[in-house]
């Protein structure tokens, strides 16, 4: 009972800090952390357990997929290379200079222990990055480079742990056996992703969209049984859920159940909104594992978990400025390539094309930015938590209290420090989305879908026989639907009121659900074109999903 106390109390700070923090202009997450941890610091609060081995199946699975349905395989194809250089490379790079400075520094640590604690401390938590950088009005193509490495860097930093924790508990493992683990456990992911989201698909075409309820309750199970197939296989859970997400959204969707789409929006959005809420007092509330584990001599620790902070924290910097400043010249050596070919007359179009599937490189503010949303979370307190209490030969695992703590402070610094400074640092670099290029892409988009409705009107127009009254107003639909997704809907149902006064109200209602749809069907085609953003296309669809509620007959809006 004392558990969901907590819980509850975790939940009602969720709802009082969501608002406060748009006042104050500071991320709610980590506001629900700090109050994990000042409800942690109350004597009278009882400590929370978990079981370590429940956290990242209950939680990551959820929030994963709540994450990646916004985008799609073509915009993250886009940003592979910078995704890859941050969520594969820097992960392993940060965990050997980890493993290195704690070697050094922390007492009674063994070489596959400094590994494990850099594997843990490496990933920048998807969760932190999704649910605070995602906030903050940043340039689309950086949210999704930030975005892509959250989800990506389980998978390198996961199997890194699982191998080192391996040679700590039961002996050594050689590099090659690592290497082989690491393979493996992508392969396994990649066939349970696919095969998960293969079948579910299949199965809600099977069930239909009469009824919106299945739908939303497959797409709760199923990314947590992806995640436990993958893991029970000794593959990856986080690359499996990934893999499914990615596979589930890009099937084509029914562009007339609109009323699915709309309930399993608002049921997600509320689902992430109550998991990273509990994930996040989770973090906080833990930090009272780790002062009870040192008790006493945390003050002996300072030296050394500064030591390794400050290793977390530059290594990604110093990593990050090389990087860019190796894609920019890579970059510039393309564009003078294309033009050299252009003014000799050479044939152009293989450069240009390469050219055109580079992005441009981001520059040093959008770089301070990279480098200063590297947060830790969720997924390094449940690591830390995981870490076995005895090795096979029943002695202790070698100086795991001193890792936890370590691992914690890594936690604390980064999510709170970072997380909290992050708006400041955004604003004073000026790092935006640009507002122009969102509305000439959003024009664009919404032109497409309205000549995709006229185009279906006329069509229509040969198989069903109209009053002059139905087709001018039907006619002028386009032009409104113009008007209308250019601004935020709200319940204006003058269209509905148009079908009540019309003379062949079922042909009227005809001709716009027809319409709708092509509109509808022209938006989520244009979803996994390349340079269109996924989220934009869904914000499009949302509102046309609202504008057709009132359009539709009584018996389907039950």
């Amino acid at each position: 009972m004392e558990q969901l106390a907590l819980v509850a109390a975790v939940l009602f700070a969720t709802a009082v800090l969501i608002p406060v923090s748009s006042r104050i202009n500071l991320p709610w997450p980590v506001l629900v952390t700090l109050f994990g941890i000042v409800l942690a610091a109350i004597p009278q609060v009882p400590q929370v357990y978990i079981e370590p081995d429940l956290i990242l199946p209950l939680v990551l699975p959820p929030l994963l997929y709540a994450a990646a349905r916004k985008t799609s395989w073509r915009f993250w194809a886009a940003n592979a290379r910078p995704i890859l250089l941050l969520a594969v490379a820097l992960v392993m790079v940060t965990t050997a200079a980890v493993a290195y400075v704690a070697s050094a520094v922390v007492p009674g640590i063994t070489l596959a222990g400094a590994v494990a604690l850099g594997a843990l401390v490496s990933p920048p938590d998807p969760v932190a990055a999704v649910a605070i950088a995602g906030k903050l009005h940043l340039p689309r193509r950086l949210v999704s480079m930030l975005e892509g490495e959250g989800l990506f860097n389980d998978v390198a930093a996961l199997v890194l742990y699982q191998v080192a924790i391996a040679a700590v508990v039961g002996g050594s493992i050689t590099p090659g056996q690592a290497a082989t683990r690491l393979l493996l456990a992508a392969v396994l992911a990649l066939a349970v992703g696919f095969g998960f989201g293969w079948g579910i698909t299949r199965l809600i075409a099977v069930l239909g969209s009469g009824d919106p309820r299945p739908q939303v309750l497959l797409s709760v199970l199923a990314p947590t049984a992806t995640y436990v197939m993958a893991e029970e296989l000794h593959g990856s859970g986080v690359l499996a859920v990934l893999v499914y997400t990615l596979y589930s959204v890009s099937r084509p969707m029914d562009a007339a159940d609109a009323q699915g789409r709309l309930t399993t929006d608002v049921f997600w959005s509320m689902t992430e909104t109550l998991v990273t809420g509990i994930a996040f007092g989770l973090v906080g509330l833990e930090f009272q594992t780790a002062f009870q584990a040192i008790g006493a001599r945390w003050t002996s620790l300072v030296e050394e978990t500064a030591a390794v902070v400050g290793v977390v924290v530059v290594v990604r910097l110093l990593y990050l400025l090389p990087s860019v400043l190796l894609a920019r010249r890579f970059y510039r050596r393309l564009q003078a390539g294309a033009l050299d070919d252009a003014l000799s007359g050479r044939s152009a179009s293989r450069r240009l094309r390469r050219q055109r599937d580079t992005d441009v490189p981001i520059g040093w503010r959008e770089t301070v930015v990279v480098w200063w949303a590297g947060m830790r979370g969720v997924a390094t307190v449940a690591l830390a938590l995981a870490i076995p209490t005895v090795t096979d030969t029943g002695g202790p695992f070698p100086a795991r209290d001193r890792i936890l703590f370590i691992a914690f402070s890594v936690v604390l610094v980064t999510l709170v420090l970072q997380g909290l400074t992050l708006p400041t640092v955004v604003k004073l670099l000026g790092v935006r989305a640009g507002t122009r290029d969102n509305e000439d892409t959003e024009t664009a988009l919404i032109e497409r879908a309205a000549h995709a409705a006229a185009e279906a009107l006329n069509r229509l127009q040969d198989e069903v026989d109209f009053t002059v009254e139905v087709w001018d107003r039907l006619n002028a639909f386009p032009t409104d639907l113009l008007v209308r997704l250019n601004a935020q809907l709200g319940t204006d149902s003058q269209h509905s009121e148009v079908a009540g006064r019309a003379t062949g109200r079922g042909k009227f209602l005809l001709g716009l659900q027809q319409m709708l749809g092509a509109a509808r069907e022209e938006l989520l085609a244009a979803r996994s074109e390349r340079g269109v953003d996924p989220e934009l296309v869904d914000q499009l669809v949302r509102r046309l999903d609202l504008y057709s509620l009132p359009a539709l007959p009584a018996s389907e809006g039950h």
